[in-house]
């Protein structure tokens, strides 16, 4: 065979291969997908967006943009997140469809696509009040775990490229942090329920103590801590407008906190069906002025200081101005530690037990050694003596009284005894 020739079988392989493959690609190609958009919401620029409107099941926010920003209209026009309002903007805009799923109506509800059986229902207005743009969004699909998504100018419903759409709840558009200073900062607490008040100070670092102890009390337990920590990390359930529908809430109770930069915050506190309300507010109390003279150069702690203190005024004042007319939620256990009464916070000082003084080991009874008992006297007897009970063990007889020890008798013998000289001393 000729080179030529292997030649040409050389290109005819190559060329079947070719072929072969593309007939694979070919055969295996998914069909185009028809007017399936990039994004489903295209070519609206936010700052033509005038309100949101979003539906999350039972929950319904509306979000409408205000002079400083948007405002959660449905809390009384309380001020939105800024985060959170773009975090949504967001979403709606980058939302992207993978593929069609159906055109047909008659499958709306069935994928969770209608007014009624969607998980989401979501409206871009203008100032008008118009529709800009909206859509349903399914509950993810139990045996998919597929995410659907339609229009709601349209029939067409498509699978959701990427499930990443944020849980939707009216307070999540809100701050919810309310105050959080160092706990370190904290330098003085006054806490006033209706039985009474009493104060908290924790001088130069030192330990927390009670301003006027109580004699033969002590804290019990590390509960006044707590009490004491109390405005660090407090944080809102909800929220409301001071109105009609608040007057008859009670703020009988205060809680007043005073940092080292003399930054005073005030909680007013009132109870209703075991909710907890509280109403804030905040001070500077340093009234010095803070002054800069021309021509003399100040060292740079000296500036940071003034600066520290020109801030701390201006963030209570902005703080002030941000909660007056407002009414907070707040939770159960942070407004039990705010209200504690004094008398849960102090036990009796236990008196120390004097120590036991150890008896001494006794020693075994010694028997007393008789004693001679003195001659009776002899009496005539008036009448017969009375029967005294019988002793439980036989009485001992009574030795007679000591003498002169008797002169020791002679042995007896055989020889008649001697009979002494009466003129011879007795030996």
């Amino acid at each position: 065979m000729t080179n030529q020739k292997l030649t040409i079988l050389g290109v005819v392989a190559a060329a079947m291969l070719v072929w072969a493959v593309f007939q694979a690609q070919w055969a295996n190609r998914k069909p185009p997908q028809p007017d399936v958009p990039k994004y489903l919401i295209q070519g609206l620029a936010q700052d033509k967006i005038a309100a949101i409107e979003l539906t999350a099941e039972k929950d319904k926010v509306r979000l409408a943009r205000g002079e400083k920003g948007f405002v959660v209209a449905t809390k009384d026009n309380y001020p939105a997140k800024t985060s959170e309002i773009n975090a949504i903007l967001a979403a709606c805009l980058d939302l992207k469809p993978a593929e069609l799923r159906t055109e047909n109506s008659a499958n709306h509800a069935d994928l969770g696509v209608t007014a009624e059986t969607a998980r989401y229902a979501v409206s871009l207005l203008d100032a008008d009040g118009k529709p800009l743009a909206g859509f349903f969004m399914s509950k993810s699909s139990e045996q998919t775990n597929e995410v659907y998504v339609r229009p709601m100018d349209g029939n067409k419903v498509y699978r959701v490229a990427e499930n990443n759409w944020p849980y939707i709840s009216p307070i999540d558009f809100v701050e919810k942090e309310l105050t959080n200073p160092n706990r370190d900062e904290i330098v003085k607490v006054t806490v006033t329920v209706p039985d009474g008040s009493y104060v908290l100070d924790k001088p130069d670092q030192g330990n927390i103590s009670l301003e006027t102890m109580p004699e033969g009390k002590q804290f019990k337990g590390s509960e006044y801590k707590s009490v004491f920590e109390a405005i660090a990390g407090l944080s809102l359930d909800d929220v409301q407008k001071e109105s009609d529908k608040t007057a008859d809430l009670k703020f009988d109770s205060s809680y007043v906190a005073q940092l080292k930069d003399s930054t005073v915050y005030t909680l007013a506190i009132a109870k209703k069906d075991e909710k907890f309300y509280v109403k804030c507010d905040a001070a500077f109390m340093d009234t010095s002025k803070v002054t800069m003279t021309q021509g003399v150069k100040e060292s740079e702690e000296e500036l940071k200081k003034k600066e520290a203190k020109l801030l701390a005024h201006d963030k209570a004042a902005a703080f002030s101005q941000k909660h007056k007319g407002w009414i907070y939620t707040i939770p159960s256990f942070k407004a039990q530690s705010m209200t504690k009464k004094l008398a849960d916070l102090l036990e009796d000082i236990k008196k120390p037990e004097a120590p036991a003084i150890p008896t001494p080991p006794t020693a075994p009874a010694v028997p007393a050694a008789p004693q001679p008992a003195a001659p009776a006297e002899t009496k005539p007897a008036e009448k017969p003596a009375e029967v005294q009970p019988a002793p439980a063990a036989p009485a001992q007889p009574v030795p007679a009284a000591p003498t002169e020890p008797a002169p020791a008798q002679p042995a007896p013998t055989d020889k008649p005894a001697e009979t002494p000289n009466p003129a011879e001393p007795v030996k």
